[in-house]
């Protein structure tokens, strides 16, 4: 029995079980040989350039994370700055001392999934996080409030209003104490940060001999960032005209946007749909319905989620397109996406 529980419990079958853990491409793929038929309809494989005219295509990949950024109200943005990659050491640092306190997170402004985004609680570790920097790259102030979660908001250029068609509520990866387990017995004991081991034993590394207390709730990762054992969870019943009156007149703030999510903080749950929020991110047509990454969430709904996002994204972009906005062109896309790809491989290569 203990050999067949290991094996069950192996990082192997844990992911096997759910396909919220599954390669990108292989959750993907049905979804792909949709966009060519939608391509080919649209005579565009870049066709969802189209859908956010104000962003570098769409939104889809290669947008500066900080451009869009600006173009937000300044009340629901963390302090942020720019920092170019040919920054020197004693610019950040002078940046850092005037501008911030620790701690404060780092991200790469070209980036994908959680890579390289990272709390940083000291000027040894900005110099660290510098050096082993391959692009430009944003700070931003902590925000410490409750609840963390991604609203996805779509609008038809046809419509006057749009609504919120997703949103999910992150909990971060945490274990909790019992008064006898170590930090790394903790872990291994626990599914969602088991799969995170590599990145953990080095985070924690004088700490995972260590016995928490009981009920003592060590958080392993600040980030919420799903690739990163953040447990994304379905908060579609919050869903009312309240929310999505407060997120249209957001989206409104940003100039031509229709498609994408917000990934932000607040309060509470009231102050969400009142629209009193920190946003850390925009993501635009790239971004999705995230909500689908909700623990036993149906992989045959997920997919049909994922359709309607997609045909909600080509009638977007078709009605910019009758509107003037022109598809960008198959040349110009790849060369985007070369550049785009070389950025994070470099971000992945690079030390977390």
């Amino acid at each position: 029995m203990k050999l067949l529980r290991s094996i069950w419990y192996s990082n192997f079958f844990i992911r096997l079980r759910s396909w919220e853990y599954w390669p990108f491409g292989v959750v993907q793929f049905p979804l792909m040989i949709y966009w060519l038929w939608l391509s080919l309809k649209a005579r565009s494989l870049f066709f969802f350039s189209a859908s956010n005219p104000s962003i570098l295509l769409g939104g889809m990949f290669g947008e500066s994370k900080y451009d869009i950024l600006k173009r937000m109200p300044e009340r629901l943005l963390p302090k942020t700055r720019f920092v170019r990659h040919a920054t020197s050491r004693d610019q950040l640092l002078s940046i850092l001392n005037e501008d911030f306190t620790f701690p404060v997170i780092f991200k790469p402004d070209i980036g994908e999934r959680g890579f390289r985004v990272k709390r940083i609680n000291s000027n040894t570790e900005a110099e660290e996080y510098l050096n082993s920097s391959t692009g430009d790259f944003i700070i931003q102030e902590l925000i410490d409030l409750p609840v963390e979660c991604g609203v996805f908001y779509t609008r038809f250029p046809d419509n006057e209003t749009g609504k919120v068609t997703s949103l999910v509520l992150k909990e971060m990866l945490a274990v909790t104490g019992n008064g006898h387990s170590t930090l790394q017995e903790l872990i291994f004991n626990h599914e969602r940060a088991k799969l995170q081991w590599e990145r953990l034993k080095i985070t924690f590394v004088d700490r995972l001999n260590s016995i928490p207390e009981e009920d003592e709730v060590i958080e392993l990762n600040p980030i919420g960032n799903h690739c990163l054992g953040t447990k994304f969870l379905n908060g579609n019943k919050h869903i009312d005209d309240e929310l999505s009156a407060s997120f249209d007149a957001i989206s409104k703030a940003i100039g031509e946007f229709y498609f994408g999510r917000f990934d932000l903080k607040c309060a509470s749950l009231d102050d969400l749909r009142k629209g009193r929020v920190k946003i850390l991110e925009v993501n635009g047509c790239g971004a999705e319905p995230a909500h689908i990454y909700h623990p036993g969430f149906p992989l045959l709904k997920a997919w049909q989620t994922l359709f309607v996002h997609w045909k909600n994204l080509y009638r977007i972009s078709t009605q910019n397109h009758k509107r003037g906005i022109p598809y960008t062109s198959t040349k110009e896309g790849i060369q985007i996406y070369r550049k785009f790809n070389e950025a994070i491989k470099g971000n992945k290569k690079a030390p977390v």
